[in-house]
Parts: C-alpha cells; sequence; structure tokens
C-alpha cells in the first residue's frame, strides 16, 4: 500500500492505494461522513489479495485531503469523485461508498454513468434525510456530531475499544484516525463541525431514490441490519429499490454495524468479488 496525494482541480485528494498486476478492473471506495480512507483498510487489504488494483480516498475536508471552506453539497463532490477518476485515469471503475459515501456514488453514477462500470452502496446510497425528520432545525439538532475536540486521545481510544469489542485492528485503527492527534495529548476532528453540518445540510437535500430508476449502471447495495426498527424500513426501502431499477441488486448484512466493511472486511470484500466474478458489473 502507498500513500499520496492527488491534484484533482484545487484540491489534493490524499490517498491510499494497493497496486496488482491482474487485470481486474479497479475499485475506488469512498468513506462516508467525518470518516476516513484508513477505515476501509481491512477490506482493501482483502479485495488486493484477491487481485484488484484498489484506491481508497479521503474526500475534501476530511483526513489528509484539502479542506476548503465551501464546495461540500452533493452535486460538487460527486465532480471531485469523477474528477478524481479522470485525472488518474481508471477505465471505468467499480466506485464504493459507504453512508453519505453512498449517496455521493448514486449521484456519480446519474451525473457522470461514464466514469464507472458500476457502484456499490454500503449501508448508504438510500439516505433521504427530509423523510425522516419534520425540518432541516429538526434534522440539524439530531444529527450534529458530538464535539470532541480537546478530548484525551488516550480517552477516545478507549472509548472505541469498548465500543468495538471484537473487531477488526484495521476498524479500530481507522476509526482513530477520524482523529487529528495533537502534541498535547488531545484529538480533534479532521472535519470540523461547520463543515460537517455544511455536508449534512446537502445529504438533507439530496433525493437519490428519485434517480435509482434513471440510472444506467448496475448498482450493489450492501445494507446492515442492527435489529433495530431503522432496519426494518430500510428493509422496506432497499426492496423498493429493486422493484423501481432492474440493475440493483441487494445483500444484506445482518446482524451488523453500520460501518459493515470494517466490521466484516474480508466477507464484505467478498461479497463484492462475488458480483464482480459474476458479471454483474460487467
Amino acid at each position: 500500500m502507498t500513500h499520496r496525494h492527488v491534484q484533482v482541480g484545487h484540491l489534493q485528494l490524499a490517498i491510499r492505494e494497493w497496486l496488482s498486476p491482474n487485470k481486474r478492473p479497479s475499485v475506488v471506495l469512498v468513506h462516508g461522513l467525518a470518516s476516513n480512507s484508513r477505515l476501509w483498510e481491512g477490506a482493501a487489504n482483502e479485495l488486493a489479495r484477491l487481485g484488484y488494483h484498489v484506491i481508497a480516498l479521503d474526500q475534501r475536508g476530511h483526513g489528509q485531503s484539502s479542506k476548503p471552506d465551501d464546495g461540500y453539497d452533493m452535486p460538487t463532490v460527486a465532480h471531485d469523485l469523477a474528477t478524481f477518476v479522470d485525472v488518474t485515469k481508471l477505465e471505468r471503475p467499480v466506485v464504493v461508498g459507504q453512508s453519505w459515501g453512498g449517496n455521493v456514488v448514486i449521484e456519480l453514477a446519474h451525473r457522470y454513468p461514464d466514469s464507472t462500470r458500476g457502484v456499490c452502496g454500503v449501508d448508504g446510497g438510500l439516505i433521504q434525510l427530509a423523510d425522516r425528520f419534520g425540518s432541516w432545525d429538526e434534522c440539524a439538532q439530531q444529527l450534529k456530531p458530538p464535539r470532541l475536540a480537546g478530548m484525551r486521545a488516550t480517552d477516545f481510544e478507549r472509548m472505541i475499544r469498548g465500543s468495538y469489542v471484537n473487531w477488526p485492528e484495521t476498524a479500530i485503527a481507522g476509526t482513530l484516525a477520524n482523529m487529528q492527534h495533537h502534541d498535547d495529548g488531545t484529538i480533534s476532528p479532521w472535519l470540523t463541525f461547520d463543515r460537517h453540518m455544511e455536508i449534512l445540510r446537502g445529504l438533507w437535500s439530496h433525493r437519490p431514490q428519485e434517480l435509482l430508476p434513471m440510472l444506467r449502471r448496475p448498482v450493489l447495495f450492501t445494507p446492515a441490519d442492527s435489529g433495530d426498527a431503522w432496519s426494518s424500513l430500510k428493509r422496506q426501502e432497499y426492496s423498493h429499490a429493486m422493484s423501481q431499477n432492474d440493475h440493483v441488486r441487494v445483500e444484506w448484512f445482518s446482524p451488523a454495524h453500520h460501518d459493515v466493511h470494517a466490521q466484516f472486511p474480508d466477507k464484505w470484500a467478498a461479497t463484492l468479488h462475488e458480483c464482480i466474478e459474476d458479471g454483474f458489473f460487467a
């Protein structure tokens, strides 16, 4: 694995890249809101072992990438991704996004269908926040991130390890990498609070379920069923999605966490591999 930056317009996007001599399609991995490319490490390692050229990137405002004050709406972040595919000369990669990143890759498939052979939403891609909350103010109040800046890094790690018992070490390390670690032993999120809320506002406005019937590229969803009431509603949404487009496939992980790709990296990678191998993304 190599870590470098790629110039994408006025941005520098940080990427982690796993090269392979095989002729399988390239796979681009896009993280969720307030996350980073390292959370894909376990899945990327397995995909590379299976012979794929894999790139995981930090989106604008996140991780080691540029952090402009604007451009966090859905059309702009999808354009970032399309431009990235273009400047790196990837030949119709499979593009995967988790949570908010899932919505980003649906927008990519809608606006730039020639940039990809197909997309995958990992417990994301159909998120329509305006359907879940009565107003933007209610959504913002319920989903605003905790104020973690200034927390001791040791306390944060203890909290993560206590919450993600029996998770792979790659998942723990990837979650810890959501934070910038300072010399005084404290942390702060790489994604600032204000930029987090800008992205959330863009997600509030996004209507991916209305785009799905128009997509010309195959769409794989790998949602997580956590056994709660919300999972029951998700099952209805994904069932409806399959009825809207013949090129939609859904592979459930149950029981599973929202970060299913990090929790079960080998199993998730095997699922994507099987879909590529059987020609779903042809």
